[in-house]
């Protein structure tokens, strides 16, 4: 007989494994020697022991799911309990106890984590809702079109919910999504319908400005194209297809105007700027009549200025009234003249002035003896009342005395 400290072989040729139940039959051996029959049970008891590391070490270093690990563990402990190796199968069975320990508590940490994993997902999906639900009733097509995208890839990504959550969320997304799409496709069909309209105006537009580039009736043309500017501005943008035809036809027919305008105008200025010259020379020929000693050649000879400035055309407007002005000095010195000669030559006014100045004479020496005389009677006050009403008559004596003087009396 044949033993080790774990198990024996009887002189039958029949195995036992000693176990704290003890002693379990292994089976029967008869090939060999009795220590061939314990070494080859004692061989697959080490097969057990790797195994059974194996095992334990997929359970702690893998995602080997709790359902798997378990039906190893089964299978294991069915080789262990069959006793068909010798060894510490006690040993075994203590540590697939631990490993069932060990995959329940893996068990529930999946199952936490699972949980916690959910509600974030859950969370997550829902921020997603709530972004969707605000973008839906975004202006700003182009990035809230990019964003609505880029929360699809998202929720792409995460986590599926249970299945009645999960739809829920995803019908208020896609109810979202469907709602900005509607909105957006709304606008740009009536964004399509105002740049129709555009162009059908702007195409008014360029027609008449077509029509009017070849005008020569300059002020009115110009204000009208200015009046078509603003009529083409207000008309917005037509479809981008046909803007920059439209502008470029439109600009070109205001161009052509324009430049035979501005051509014609070039002209004009170098003509206006000419007659200029010519006025200057002639208000400083009229200026030299100044001051005026013989009033009848001085009158011949600004009428014979006048006749040529007369026949000169336009000067620049802004240079007009400078140079009119030094002839309208000039003409009203003649004028003033022409008066003061007026005056002095009018018999009537002559004597309308002397009559005048008689009439203030007596009236002054009439207060001068009434002073008098109240100075003699002593009546000052009454004296003094005289005195300032002959200051006034005698003012008016002076005046008249100076016009009659002017009459050359």
């Amino acid at each position: 007989m044949s033993s080790d400290p774990w198990g024996r072989v009887d002189e039958t040729g029949t195995v036992y494994v000693r176990t704290a139940d003890g002693e379990q039959v292994v089976g029967s051996w008869q090939a060999g020697s009795p220590e061939e029959a314990l070494a080859y049970f004692e061989r697959k008891y080490e097969g057990l022991v790797v195994e059974i590391g194996l095992l334990e070490k997929r359970v702690k270093t893998t995602d080997l799911s709790a359902k798997d690990a378990q039906t190893a563990v089964d299978h294991l402990r069915e080789q262990v309990d069959a006793h068909h190796a010798v060894g510490d199968l006690d040993a075994l069975r203590a540590r697939l106890d631990k490993l069932v320990a060990l995959v329940e508590t893996r068990r529930e940490e999946r199952k936490a984590q699972r949980a916690k994993q959910s509600d974030e997902a859950r969370g997550a999906k829902e921020a997603l809702v709530a972004e969707a639900e605000e973008l839906a009733q975004s202006d700003q097509w182009r990035a809230a079109g990019e964003r609505l995208r880029s929360l699809v890839d998202t929720w792409k990504g995460l986590p599926r919910l249970d299945r009645k959550s999960d739809d829920e969320l995803w019908h208020r997304f896609s109810h979202a999504r469907s709602a900005f799409s509607k909105r957006r496709k709304q606008h740009f069909a009536q964004l399509d319908a105002q740049r129709e309209e555009a162009r059908r105006t702007k195409e008014r537009l360029v027609g008449e400005a077509e029509a009017l580039s070849n005008s020569t009736d300059w002020g009115p043309t110009a204000a009208r194209y200015r009046d078509l500017m603003s009529e083409w501005k207000a008309a917005g943008r037509a479809q981008r297809e046909h803007e920059d035809d439209l502008w470029n036809r439109f600009r070109g027919a205001q161009d052509v105007f324009f430049a035979a305008r501005s051509s014609v105008f070039a002209e004009r200025d170098a003509e206006q700027t000419e007659n200029l010259k010519l006025k200057e020379e002639l208000a400083g020929e009229a200026e030299k009549l100044l001051p005026i000693t013989d009033l009848k050649a001085a009158r011949a000879a600004f009428r014979a200025v006048n006749e040529r400035w007369e026949a000169i055309g336009h000067v620049p407007r802004d240079a007009r009234p400078k140079v009119e002005g030094r002839m309208h000095a000039v003409e009203r010195a003649l004028q003033e003249a022409e008066e003061t000669e007026w005056r002095r030559t009018n018999p009537e006014a002559r004597a309308r002035a002397e009559g005048l100045t008689g009439q203030l004479q007596a009236a002054v020496d009439k207060l001068r003896s009434q002073i008098e005389q109240a100075r003699a009677q002593g009546n000052n006050a009454k004296a003094d009342k005289l005195e300032r009403e002959l200051e006034g008559r005698q003012a008016l004596l002076d005046q008249a005395l100076k016009g009659l003087h002017e009459f050359g009396g």
